[in-house]
């Protein structure tokens, strides 16, 4: 097994009108893998408007603490008191930040198109943190400035801004036509 982190993207439709119901059941599920060992976060993408498809990321030290949660008795609890709220799961697993870009069989956009869509998400959130924080900061020495930034940062490009960058550009990243009526989703969870 891999000892990198590993990052677990479910896709999940929410049954017709159940919304606030699935929501605190997300909520429960994300508190009780909180608990695991080498649970290093979560997140959740709301689907476009028009569309009902939640996106949700838990991420893991690596694939063995992924597994225990996975198979664990309380995953399974809380999973079966979710039926009925959702239709058609998906899920992907992927180690390292290449993998956000690829489908469900490998395929990927070339590197450049790769670097470009982490710079494009990158660059906002360095200049927003650095506006917010740079005075702040800027009395630090060099190492303890960078180590602020990234130790703030770097959680949110995992699992906030390169989802929903890898999810806004996924047309240009796949080199496939837009998705019409409102239905973009994550290059890497396709349907079945």
């Amino acid at each position: 097994m891999s000892t990198d982190p590993v990052t677990l993207m479910v896709a999940r439709r929410v049954a017709c009108g159940r919304y606030r119901a699935f929501s605190d059941w997300l909520d429960e599920g994300r508190r009780l893998a909180a608990d695991f060992d080498g649970f290093l976060g979560s997140g959740v993408l709301a689907p476009p408007p028009g569309d009902d498809e939640y996106q949700i990321i838990f991420r893991f030290s690596d694939e063995s603490t992924l597994v225990v949660w996975e198979h664990s008795a309380s995953r399974h609890a809380w999973l079966a008191r979710g039926r009925g709220l959702f239709e058609a799961p998906h899920e992907h697993r992927a180690s390292g930040l290449g993998n956000w870009f690829h489908d469900a069989v490998g395929n990927g956009p070339p590197r450049w198109k790769q670097a470009t869509a982490i710079w494009l998400a990158f660059f906002p959130v360095s200049l927003m943190f650095q506006w917010l924080f740079g005075e702040a900061l800027e009395t630090l020495p060099l190492v303890l400035r960078i180590l602020a930034s990234t130790l703030m940062l770097t959680p949110l490009m995992v699992f906030f801004f390169i989802p929903l960058i890898t999810r806004l550009l996924a047309p240009w990243l796949q080199g496939r036509p837009p998705i019409s009526g409102g239905q973009g989703r994550l290059p890497h969870l396709r349907r079945a």
